[in-house]
């Protein structure tokens, strides 16, 4: 099994700028995780049918956007729960992250929705994560939010609230359909 160390924010926004993919880090982060738990395809041609662009190409082998997804869905099967938000770091400013947040969101629900359909199985609980991912995806960051630490500690919530929910609907959609597929 490979390193499942997803490569580094910086790495995959510099990706994204030269590609001119029209998202960040982490709503691609986002619809990766969305399109993998909705039950997509783990394939090196992951890229068009997330941004649900068919023009886009595979990334290259061993490329940064190629260790991305095998990172993300090593991550999103590990039993240990290592799964992991590619987000910015620690030392930016507040807005800065919890915008990264919202739009890690947005492409979670955009991607999951494509790969998972308009009625996927889904938990009460499963349904209830869903429903404030949506909300949290229209949301919009506080441009004067100083960073106290009562602020920085509800983000830290936040963070893992959106870290289990995802790893939840991958439980409930992709796992569920594998075990499924396994009993038939």
């Amino acid at each position: 099994m490979s390193d499942p160390d997803l490569p580094g924010f910086s790495e995959v926004q510099t990706q994204c700028r030269q590609l001119q993919l029209g998202v960040g880090a982490s709503e691609l982060h986002g619809g990766l995780c969305g399109w993998l738990a909705g039950g997509g395809a783990d394939t090196a041609g992951w890229l068009a049918p997330v941004l649900a662009d068919d023009a886009l190409p595979a990334p290259d082998p061993g490329s940064v956007l190629d260790r991305l997804r095998t990172a993300t869905a090593e991550q999103l099967d590990d039993r240990g729960f290592g799964f992991a938000l590619l987000l910015p770091d620690d030392d930016e400013p507040l807005a800065v992250r919890s915008g990264a947040l919202f739009d890690w969101c947005r492409g979670f629900l955009g991607a999951f929705g494509l790969a998972a359909g308009a009625s996927p199985r889904l938990s009460e609980e499963g349904g209830e994560a869903l429903a404030d991912l949506a909300k949290l995806a229209a949301a919009m960051p506080e441009d004067d939010a100083a960073g106290d630490e009562g602020e920085e500690d509800a983000l830290a919530e936040i963070e893992e609230f959106v870290r289990v929910a995802a790893l939840l609907l991958h439980g409930d959609v992709a796992l569920g359909a594998r075990h499924r597929a396994r009993l038939n």
